[in-house]
C-alpha cells in the first residue's frame, strides 16, 4: 500500500512538471499592465463603496434626527 502511494505521488509530480513546462508565462510588461489595472479597479470600487457608505450613514442620521431619536 505504501509503495503504491509513493509511485502515485511520483507520477503526480512528473505529470505536474510536464504540465508546468506547457505554461506560457507573461512578460514583465504584461504583468505590470495587469497589476495597474487591478489596482485602479480596486481604488474605483473602494471609492464607490466609501461614497455609498457616506451617503447611507448621512441619510440614516438625517432620518433619526428628523424623528427625534
Amino acid at each position: 500500500m505504501a509503495e503504491e502511494k509513493k509511485r502515485d505521488r511520483g507520477l503526480w509530480f512528473r505529470e505536474m512538471k510536464s504540465e508546468m513546462k506547457k505554461v506560457v508565462w507573461p512578460d514583465r510588461k504584461t504583468v505590470a499592465k495587469n497589476t495597474g489595472t487591478v489596482l485602479l479597479c480596486s481604488l474605483v470600487i473602494g471609492a464607490c463603496i466609501w461614497i455609498f457608505d457616506f451617503v447611507a450613514s448621512t441619510a440614516v442620521e438625517m432620518i433619526l434626527n428628523a424623528f427625534g431619536a
